[in-house]
């Protein structure tokens, strides 16, 4: 039997994995996110790989008898190299979507995937990477955009899922990967390890 853990309390990687059919628990990391990598794609890697060990600690000793997968992901949002987090607040998220209004940005997501079975450990960490077009946004229309709440717990400011989807102009990549989960890169990495 194949358990799989989410290392994430994140609403949108739940519902991700809930759509396409994966049963699982969460455990959600807690630990102080430490980064000491520069580059989006290593950042989101080093994230994940935290969370996922974090919790994998958590079951080493408890399922010797089944397999049990660990998913833990770390998405972040960068325009140019420069990382856009969560803004601090609605002044920050008006300023973080005229960066990103009228061009083109990256999302990044990294995955790392801890398989305990039969008393080992295995790491495997990898990321998705999808660039993001966006219309040009008016003064007004990113006010009130920032005045709807829904940036406020968004990297980059935003939700594609949202109210914000109305200014997505196009991606190139894949779409889940925005929402915070490569859902489909990772059913390829657990059909590949015979983990699905």
């Amino acid at each position: 039997m194949i358990r799989y853990i989410l290392a994430s309390g994140s609403p949108r990687r739940r519902e991700l994995l809930e759509q396409i059919g994966i049963c699982f628990e969460i455990s959600s990391a807690h630990g102080e996110e430490i980064i000491t990598k520069e580059l989006p794609s290593e950042i989101v890697e080093e994230l994940s790989c935290e969370k996922a060990c974090e919790v994998a600690e958590r079951y080493q000793n408890c399922y010797e008898n089944d397999t049990c997968v660990i998913i833990g992901a770390d998405t972040i949002v960068a325009f140019e190299n420069e990382i856009m987090g969560k803004p601090k607040d609605t002044a920050d998220a008006v300023r973080m979507l005229t960066t990103l209004q009228g061009k083109t940005h990256q999302v990044y997501t990294g995955v790392t995937l801890v398989i305990l079975e039969n008393g080992e450990k295995r790491t495997v960490t990898f990321h998705e990477r999808t660039d993001v077009h966006m219309y040009p946004m008016t003064k007004e229309q990113i006010e009130a955009y920032a005045a709807t709440g829904e940036p406020m717990d968004k990297a980059g400011a935003y939700a594609i899922q949202g109210r914000c989807a109305a200014y997505i102009k196009g991606i190139s990549g894949e779409y889940n990967n925005v929402v915070g989960l490569p859902v489909a890169r990772l059913m390829q990495e657990l059909f590949a390890r015979k983990l699905a």
